[in-house]
């Protein structure tokens, strides 16, 4: 007869065995308690909402990001491609997105190096683009590519959950502090949430993909956490 302790010592290294998968660590056990674990923050955190700071931060002490070695202009003709798993794919002028319904937020920003700030934010929410363009109900995952690029030709890029990304508090900016966005924070689009730590809110868009599965990110896919909820 096989005893307790010896039954779950088997079962545990059987599910280690499967959760080290090293050719798809995305499989398996491993894959499986992530996706889980996903799904679990998702839920907690698209009923939050991130309370209103009384003020701004002083204009110029709110920091700046960009991986290119300066801060990147829109390239001539910019327009955002909106595809994916939607009905309607489409690419928009930064003039019909200014024609959307509009959405103004005053959130904490909460760096993964430690500091905050605060900033007034206006744009459009990430729930009436995916109603616009009729993203469907498959689409679990939304992803955000930016022409900011860095000195190795690589290009900044995030994915969110669906959840996070249809929170009433997540939405495309194109206006900070009641003027249009500057170029140093991400015009002429940027992605802005509430929930999220500031490497997830991708600067200098250009394309937004409604997908049925995560697509990893520029420093996710160098070890940060992918969630990276607030």
């Amino acid at each position: 007869m096989i005893d307790r302790r010896r039954f779950l010592g088997g079962s545990l290294a059987g599910l280690a065995l499967a959760a080290c998968d090293s050719g798809d660590p995305g499989s398996g056990f491993l894959g499986a308690m992530n996706r889980w674990n996903d799904g679990v923050q998702g839920a907690l955190q698209s009923d939050r909402e991130a309370s209103r700071p009384d003020a701004v931060t002083p204009e110029g002490q709110f920091p700046s990001y960009h991986i290119a070695p300066a801060a990147p202009i829109a390239p001539a003709g910019w327009g955002l491609v909106v595809g994916g798993l939607v009905a309607r794919p489409r690419t928009l002028s930064l003039e019909e997105l200014h024609r959307l319904p509009r959405t103004d937020l005053r959130v904490r920003h909460h760096c993964v190096e430690g500091w905050s700030a605060v900033a007034d934010w206006h744009g459009v929410r990430i729930s009436d683009l995916a109603d616009l363009v009729g993203a469907s109900p498959r689409a679990e995952y939304v992803d955000f590519r930016s022409f900011d690029t860095d000195r190795r030709g690589r290009k900044y890029w995030s994915s969110w959950d669906r959840d996070s990304a249809w929170h009433h508090q997540t939405i495309l900016a194109y206006g900070m502090n009641g003027k249009p966005l500057p170029i140093a924070y991400g015009a002429p689009l940027r992605l802005y949430g509430a929930v999220k730590l500031g490497y997830k809110n991708v600067k200098y868009l250009t394309e937004v993909h409604f997908l049925d599965r995560p697509t990893g990110g520029f420093w996710e896919d160098q070890g940060y956490e992918w969630y990276a909820g607030t």
